[in-house]
């Protein structure tokens, strides 16, 4: 994925990682960046502090017919979509005391929102050929979310579901990517961090804690190498591989760290 000339739409892109993508992307020289937030006004100004190159909109990406609306204006404005990233999330912090709203919340943010972006990105790109779809799925979605049990959940699952788009349709031209930061500098985690969430805790404790533009500095490299895992911490390679190997050691690591943050 060369993106000089591409057009680009990102989820989840008012702040934090969609606001760098969309820095990064239009730097490299994207057609069009398509900036897609359940908040309009911060989308706004994120757009217009890139440039006219960026199209700010307001999306729910957990209502279909308006993920679907999304792709079809994009479509419409710029006859193609190359790259779709579905960069929307959300953190509970909590565990088995989060309510069912708040676990359908997730449910549909982290792992619906892909399905339905998919769903409706994918004729076009078929038709034409080729396209890709970048999934932010976390470093939780390979190993866990301490402290977070809908976060790691869905984590999981979003990652196997860009496993499996990338399996189904990779010899018809789609590219699919996850990618999966640990500790990034970004709202969700400032605010767990603020509310003394264990798992923001862990983060913070487990390694270095990455800016917004060093994810979008890997995501591009990642992109251009056609990457499936995309890992601006290259160490959970390492954590994934240790994991596989040794669950209950890895376990026992874990339950450790826990501990002295807890003691």
């Amino acid at each position: 994925m060369n993106l000089t000339d591409r057009v680009v739409v990102i989820t989840g892109g008012a702040g934090g990682i969609g606001a760098a993508l969309a820095r990064r992307f239009t730097a490299e020289g994207a057609a069009a960046v398509v900036l897609a937030d359940l908040d309009a006004d911060a989308a706004r100004a994120v757009a217009a502090g890139i440039g006219p190159a960026v199209h700010p909109t307001a999306v729910d990406v957990t209502d279909e017919e308006q993920v679907r609306a999304l792709v079809d204006d994009a479509e419409r404005r710029y006859g193609r979509i190359d790259l779709f990233c579905a960069n929307a999330g959300v953190a509970s912090g909590g565990g088995l005391e989060v309510d069912d709203a708040g676990w359908d919340r997730a449910w549909r943010v982290n792992v619906l929102a892909h399905v339905y972006s998919a769903r409706a990105v994918l004729p076009g790109m078929l038709a034409r050929g080729g396209g890709h779809l970048l999934h932010t799925c976390s470093a939780a979605g390979v190993l866990t979310a301490v402290g977070d049990a809908p976060y790691t959940a869905t984590k999981h699952a979003a990652v196997g579901f860009a496993e499996w788009l990338s399996i189904t349709y990779r010899d018809r031209g789609i590219r699919v990517s996850a990618l999966c930061p640990q500790g990034v500098d970004t709202p969700m985690l400032a605010d767990g961090m603020a509310a003394g969430h264990l798992g923001a805790r862990v983060i913070a404790a487990s390694g270095d804690v990455l800016t917004p533009d060093q994810v979008a500095e890997a995501t591009v490299e990642g992109l251009a190498e056609e990457r499936f895992l995309i890992l601006p911490h290259p160490e959970v390679a390492g954590y994934a591989r240790r994991r596989a190997e040794d669950p209950d050691g890895w376990q026992a690591g874990l339950r450790k760290l826990v501990r002295r943050l807890t003691s």
